[in-house]
This record gives C-alpha cells, sequence and structure tokens, in this order.
C-alpha cells in the first residue's frame, strides 16, 4: 500500500515561516504530480499548492499567493509558508496525483497523507 507522509506542521505566531515536507513510499513518486491541500474545521478542503514530476509551472492557490511557494526535489516536496496568518491554520495534506502533471482538483490525486496540523496564533 502506497503511504504519504507530512511532516513540518506546528504552532506559531503570526508572520512567521514554516517549510512542510512530503515523502512517498511509490516507487515511481519522482514521476508524479504532488499537491497540497487544507482542511480547516467545518470548511472543505482547499487546494494550496501543487506541482508537476518536473517541477516546474507550479500552480498557486491565489490566497497564498506571493507567501506559499511549492517545490521538489528527487525523494520529497516541499511547501514553504512565509508570513503566516491566523487563516492559515488548518490540517495541510500532500497528495500524490495519478499523472505527471499539477492540478488543483481533488479527484486527480490518488493517494494522501494523514496531514499535519498548522496553527497560527495572532
Amino acid at each position: 500500500q502506497v503511504q504519504v507522509a507530512e511532516s513540518g506542521g506546528g504552532e506559531v505566531q503570526a508572520g512567521d515561516s514554516l517549510r512542510l515536507s512530503c515523502v512517498s513510499s511509490r516507487r515511481t513518486f519522482s514521476n508524479n504530480g504532488v499537491g497540497w491541500f487544507r482542511q480547516a474545521p467545518g470548511q472543505e478542503r482547499e487546494f494550496i499548492a501543487a506541482i508537476s514530476w518536473r517541477g516546474d509551472n507550479p500552480m498557486t492557490a491565489d490566497s497564498v499567493k506571493g507567501r506559499f511557494t511549492i517545490s521538489r526535489d528527487i525523494a520529497k516536496v516541499y511547501l514553504q509558508m512565509n508570513d503566516l496568518k491566523p487563516e492559515d491554520t488548518a490540517t495541510y495534506y500532500c497528495a500524490v496525483a495519478r499523472r505527471a502533471f499539477a492540478s488543483s482538483v481533488v479527484s486527480e490525486y490518488a493517494y494522501w497523507g494523514q496531514g499535519t496540523q498548522v496553527t497560527v496564533s495572532s
């Protein structure tokens, strides 16, 4: 069974930075698109960022553009989060896409991690 694991969450103050990391046991992880989503209590899962297998043309949601950056190397996918705000508080999920390309659509993702909590206080 393919496993996906996120790390790097925590409790921070507004204006701080965090870097989330995602790894997968999927043998072809480096050949798949990867996305980050988040979900706050009582809200729907929200697309944050996605990156293709090549790492080019990353996608970023308007709500975090200019503050969050997605990147990847051969083994991991990262979400660098700067200037965090209380409204960024949520559980952040990494997901591995069915294909090589980046997507903002939840159904394009086949494998999901358990999530990592990010809490931002004002």
